[in-house]
């Protein structure tokens, strides 16, 4: 369980300014809160913030627990709101933030956001930490509900799991989170040169997309290793700040192809799991 969290600002309190990739400073809304108008299913570039969090971010004060809800929380979760306005209403997990607020994101409909207070209680009904398929044992999974598992377009071709995606982002693009642990967290891509991102297709990307990573391992900390592959589920927007493209939380990930994918465009899991505007 964990509480609304609040818009945090890192930095001294007189200066809460940031730095972007070009060294100049900007002040922009950053993680945390209630979010009215970002859902999953909208793009993941464009928006006047910095590494927004979709609709509902949710934090524990005290910093074990909230360790536990960040790893054991799964995307396609189901989450319940305990307390406040919108008590009894349900959501589901969309995707988590790492290091510095280690934050679950949950989604809610419009509706219900408008009702939710910061410090409104959330309960997160776990499940899929230490899932395993026969059929691939090779393959981690890593903060994965059995259930979005099960919906997600995937086919197993000579013993390999493959999986629809919408892009897949090459090596050199990967940026903050890389060496730090897949177990919570996000890997983000690095965005600041478009035209080269636009090359890959990756500027079209939304919120809530399937994309795979390719040359990465994720079975332990995110690293480079080639003929690697993970799976992720664009969870966050991009901001000005170098290596803080939009995150992604890695839900699948394998050493050496016993993980692929194919062109699967507009898989996103607002559609897969029919999540309300």
């Amino acid at each position: 369980m964990g509480q609304v969290a609040n818009p945090s600002l890192s930095g001294l309190p007189a200066e809460p300014y940031r730095l972007d990739a070009d060294g100049k400073a900007f002040l922009w809304p950053t993680f945390g809160g209630i979010v009215y108008n970002v859902s999953v299913g909208d793009s993941a570039f464009g928006w006047a913030g910095d590494c927004i969090h979709p609709s509902v971010s949710i934090v524990h004060p005290d910093a074990n627990k909230n360790r536990g809800l960040n790893v054991f929380a799964c995307v396609g979760n189901t989450a319940l709101v305990t307390s406040g306005a919108a008590k009894g209403a349900r959501g589901v997990v969309t995707g988590k933030s790492g290091r510095f607020s280690d934050q679950v994101i949950i989604h809610f409909d419009v509706e219900t956001r408008r009702k939710i207070a910061v410090d409104d209680q959330i309960l997160v009904k776990s499940e899929g930490v230490g899932m395993t398929v026969a059929e691939c044992p090779d393959v981690a999974f890593k903060s994965l509900a059995p259930s979005l598992f099960d919906k997600l377009p995937k086919k197993l071709e000579d013993g390999v799991l493959k999986v629809g995606v919408c892009a897949t982002v090459p090596p050199h693009f990967v940026g903050a989170g890389a060496g730090l642990t897949s177990e919570g967290g996000s890997l983000h891509m690095q965005s600041t040169d478009r035209k080269e991102l636009a090359k890959h297709g990756l500027d079209k990307l939304r919120l809530g997309d399937v994309v795979a990573i390719a040359d990465t391992d994720s079975r332990y900390n995110h690293g480079y290793l080639r003929g690697a592959m993970s799976i992720g589920i664009v969870g966050q927007t991009d901001g000005p700040r170098a290596g803080y493209g939009p995150g992604m939380t890695v839900v699948m990930t394998a050493p050496a192809g016993q993980l692929g994918s194919y062109e699967a465009p507009g898989n996103n899991i607002a559609d897969i799991l029919e999540l309300k505007s």
